[in-house]
């Protein structure tokens, strides 16, 4: 027998996503025939999945006490909680005057040399304080909650100085000890040049590379790197100098990959042996191969292409059809998408990634945990791991996407915890 603090009991459908146990990304095909159990429970002890299958066979092995909380699922989704596996939520300030101007025609692009876009954010955030970034922080952190998301990465990269990219990476530390969501932390010195190194980029990455980075390496600041590899930022050698250096020090490597030119950033993603290449709108048939053939996973971003009213996306199809472990994620920031919400961004992957219901929550659960280095911890219903677990109020997978523009939620549970209840509102 074994104790159950938590049991959920009779789930219309329960999705484990545990394809080979739930300890290694889903890839191509298997993306779309995840495990659906009707009739699904799951047993909770303390933080941890101790059992999940069909409820007759979760109940003969289950240790009911006085303190057990019993959830009925009964016409309802259950299902691990989301991954976030690419943000920038940790930010101050709006720019909604720049998405009237992109919506006039004005391109991002020519947004960023009038002094708007990341620069814009940067002197939002290099004004303020801690306690302030931090209230900003917690406030979108809650909002990703309250939409099932459990786990999240967050990058820094609105600071572009020593001393505000280190403010960031710790309100993004304090933000993880405060709130429930898990917090990967991506440092993401290398978003874009400040405006006070105009026309010297060398220099700015001299910087990175010498300065922040050890520095961010010593005080245990970032598990991940990024850099936004793309005309006009930062070029391929640019990137390769900054991975290897990051690489070096022994941070994991993430890419800001082919979002907008083709430069062969997804190719550089594999060479260097990063987790993931993120955007890659613009990938070429020969980085979809590359990847396919690599362990790093691509990271698509629908809600971007669609808020910033761009025609082509990324090619999801022709990743999945490769093979790639594809995962999908929000983007979520101030300029180029404001929106937080997971559920949403299954629909725009569904429609303008031509994702099927299944692939999309593939994307955003187990493969998007992989992404992060986080999937042997989460990501799926799998005994052993940390039982992050929704109840979505839809009785099926299908209508998560199908029904959009509302919040599923009913409750979500973080860590063996009932840290979202609408149901008792």
């Amino acid at each position: 027998m074994m104790r159950a603090d938590i049991l959920i009991l009779g789930a219309d459908e329960l999705l484990t996503l545990d394809k080979q146990a739930g300890f290694s990304p889903v890839r191509g095909k298997d993306m779309g025939k995840p495990v659906i159990v009707t009739d699904g429970a799951v047993a909770i002890e303390g933080n941890r999945i101790v059992a999940c299958g069909r409820t007759d066979d979760v109940l003969k092995d289950a240790e009911i006490h006085p303190g057990t909380t019993i959830i009925d699922a009964c016409g309802k989704l259950v299902l691990p909680g989301f991954v976030d596996a690419h943000t920038h939520s940790c930010f101050v300030g709006t720019r909604e005057d720049e998405f009237e101007l992109r919506n006039s025609g004005v391109s991002y692009m020519e947004i960023a040399k009038r002094g708007g876009g990341i620069n814009r954010s940067v002197e939002f955030v290099r004004r303020a304080t801690f306690d302030e970034l931090l209230d900003a922080t917690l406030s979108h952190l809650d909002t990703m909650l309250e939409h099932g998301t459990t786990t999240v990465e967050v990058k820094s990269g609105y600071g572009l100085s020593a001393e505000s990219e280190v403010k960031m990476l710790e309100v993004i530390k304090e933000a993880d000890r405060l709130h429930p969501i898990d917090i990967v932390p991506t440092f993401l010195g290398a978003h874009e040049i400040p405006p006070e190194f105009a026309g010297r980029k060398r220099d700015y990455l001299d910087l990175v590379i010498n300065e922040m980075l050890p520095k961010v390496k010593r005080e245990a600041l970032a598990r991940f790197v990024d850099i936004f590899c793309e005309e006009g930022v930062f070029d391929i050698e640019d990137s390769r100098r900054y991975l290897e250096s990051a690489k070096a020090l022994g941070f994991g490597l993430k890419l800001h990959a082919d979002e907008m030119a083709s430069l062969g950033g997804a190719e550089l993603a594999a060479e260097v042996g990063a987790v993931s290449a993120d955007h890659l709108v613009a990938i070429s048939d020969r980085g979809i191969e590359t990847l396919a053939s690599s362990n790093t996973i691509p990271v698509l971003l629908p809600g971007t292409t669609f808020f910033l009213g761009l025609r082509n996306n990324a090619p999801a199809r022709k990743l999945i059809e490769a093979g790639a472990p594809v995962a999908i994620a929000t983007d979520f920031n101030p300029g180029s998408n404001f929106c937080p919400s997971i559920p949403i961004t299954l629909t725009l992957a569904c429609v303008n990634l031509k994702m099927t219901a299944a692939e999309a929550i593939t994307a955003a659960t187990i493969n998007a945990a992989f992404a992060i280095g986080k999937g042997n911890e989460v990501g799926s219903i799998t005994v052993g791991k940390k039982a992050d677990i929704l109840i979505l109020d839809i009785p099926n997978h299908r209508m998560l996407p199908y029904r959009y523009g509302v919040n599923p939620v009913l409750k979500v549970i973080k860590s063996g915890e009932v840290v979202v209840d609408f149901e008792g509102m």
